[in-house]
């Protein structure tokens, strides 16, 4: 079936825009994938890239096909899936999360995977931002990210949670006005590069706070451990994860009510065409009940 093998490189240098990034995407040299497209060229009897330029972009000839080339391979993948049992699921899926999502939907991908034997579940975590873009690209089934309000063609988001934003200082911390704790004392940044991040700076700048800031990290955890050392003060969402026992030596602030209780909101981002969307929507469920337990 090399056909098929030359078109699913084909589709992922439509994807990446490049021979290199996809020989790394399939598992090739770039020799292999270039030697691939000559075939699939001449097995279609027309040329399918524009080569003038250091990128590999599809010629209108390479656009035109590239939809039907999708759709045969989605196609074939249907028909070589077995059936699977009454009430099993079975295939492949990898599902993205954000790093505090993470560890409940181990627990849960763990023992749907002693329950279907048939069924292999890849966990990947990063940045909200970077595990949106795979699933809109295809690289990943389904992924847990932080809700942003964009929508994305060919995807949708359903919300799972909401963490509310919330000051974090130090226990020792005597004052509870937050104008007073934000602005006098050193401020530990959540990423602004992340959602997340520009949402926290948006409340600064509502409650007309120019914090004096220290350092900046992607990381929750990390910026809950330096303010538990008394290394300044922080905005962040208050993790739906969180025991009594992790929020020891801090102290919650809220924030101002005329904000409108501002929340981080987590949910499932997936593609429309998702294949496997009775497995992530399984997944989703039992997220949602763990929730309530």
């Amino acid at each position: 079936m090399s056909s098929i093998r030359f078109m699913r490189t084909f589709v992922a240098i439509a994807r990446l825009g490049s021979f290199s990034e996809a020989a790394e995407s399939v598992g090739l040299t770039q020799a292999a994938v270039s030697l691939q497209m000559r075939s699939l060229e001449e097995e279609f009897g027309r040329v399918l890239f524009d080569r003038s330029g250091r990128l590999a972009l599809l010629n209108a000839a390479g656009q035109e096909l590239l939809p039907e080339v999708k759709a045969l391979l989605e196609h074939y993948d249907r028909i070589r899936q077995p059936r699977p049992p009454a009430g099993q699921f079975v295939g492949q899926v990898t599902i993205g999360a954000i790093v505090s999502s993470m560890s409940i939907l181990a627990k849960i991908v763990s023992q749907l995977k002693e329950e279907h034997k048939e069924l292999g579940i890849r966990l990947v975590s990063g940045k909200s931002s970077e595990l949106t873009h795979k699933v809109v690209r295809g690289e990943l089934d389904a992924a847990l990210v932080v809700g942003t309000g964009r929508r994305y063609p060919g995807s949708r988001w359903t919300m799972l949670y909401q963490e509310p934003l919330a000051i974090i200082t130090h226990a020792s911390m005597r004052t509870r006005n937050p104008q007073d704790i934000l602005a006098r004392h050193p401020f530990l940044r959540f990423d602004r590069s992340q959602h997340t991040g520009r949402q926290i700076d948006r409340v600064l700048q509502q409650m007309g706070i120019v914090p004096d800031d220290f350092l900046e990290l992607n990381a929750i955890e990390q910026l809950l451990g330096l303010v538990r050392h008394d290394v300044g003060v922080t905005i962040l969402p208050l993790l739906n994860t969180l025991q009594d026992a992790d929020l020891s030596d801090l102290r919650v602030v809220p924030l101002p009510a005329a904000l409108g209780s501002p929340t981080r909101d987590i949910g499932m981002i997936e593609r429309r065409d998702n294949r496997q969307q009775a497995i992530t929507q399984e997944l989703f469920e039992q997220y949602a009940a763990m929730l309530l337990r």
